[in-house]
């Protein structure tokens, strides 16, 4: 019985403050991807801002530096009680186990798990989310706070756009976690293969006589 595969749900947000609630959502967009990085599907939308929430200063005057983006999530506004429902009813007819990837998954799931369980009352991700931040730091022994992109391997990066529009980073960060998923079952592979050898090698040797 051939096991149903994971599906990597490469998520990003745009918002006007650092916690859901107080401040809003701009934006969201997921690619889905499988482990061979083959993008699968997405889904984007721009959101109405929450009844009595406000931008924090720090957000406002950041977004006032990204004109281009700005415009980009405030056109084709949709209410958060329809866009969020269709959300989960897309991730829940993809072809596999869905597990939300994002860099760092401690914003952006905080906001997208808010925003889920308010407006369409389920999460299909259960209450976890893989970090990429994370994985880079066990993959290259780099210090949790310095396992920042600039540092990672340049040949884990795909030449794609990061322009703070939500599906340009999520499509992006999604090519990124696949090659770094594609070089850590590489090196799996490796040591498997080395465990087995030097596990083979140790039963055919012959106690010394006498013993």
């Amino acid at each position: 019985m051939n096991a149903i595969p994971e599906i990597y749900v490469s998520t990003d947000v745009e918002a006007d403050g650092p916690i859901p609630g107080p401040h809003s959502m701009l934006s969201f967009a997921s690619a889905a991807f499988t482990a061979d990085k083959q993008l699968i599907g997405t889904f984007s939308a721009n959101l109405e801002t929450l009844e009595g929430a406000a931008p924090h200063p720090v957000q406002a005057a950041w977004w006032k530096t990204q004109p281009d983006a700005w415009a980009a999530c405030r056109k084709d506004l949709q209410k958060p009680e329809s866009a969020l429902p269709a959300y989960v009813e897309w991730v829940e007819a993809l072809p596999g186990k869905p597990v939300f990837v994002a860099y760092p998954a401690g914003f952006d799931f905080t906001y997208m798990f808010w925003y889920m369980m308010r407006f369409a009352e389920r999460c299909p991700f259960s209450w976890s989310a893989l970090d990429i931040k994370t994985l880079a730091f066990a993959m290259t022994g780099l210090p949790y706070r310095k396992a920042i992109k600039p540092r990672l391997p340049k040949h884990w990066f795909d030449e794609l756009p990061h322009t703070h529009v939500a599906l340009d980073d999520a499509i992006e960060q999604g090519a990124l976690f696949c090659n770094m998923l594609a070089e850590l079952r590489t090196s799996q592979a490796k040591l498997a293969a080395a465990s087995k050898e030097s596990g083979a090698d140790s039963e055919g040797k012959t106690a010394p006589s006498g013993q």
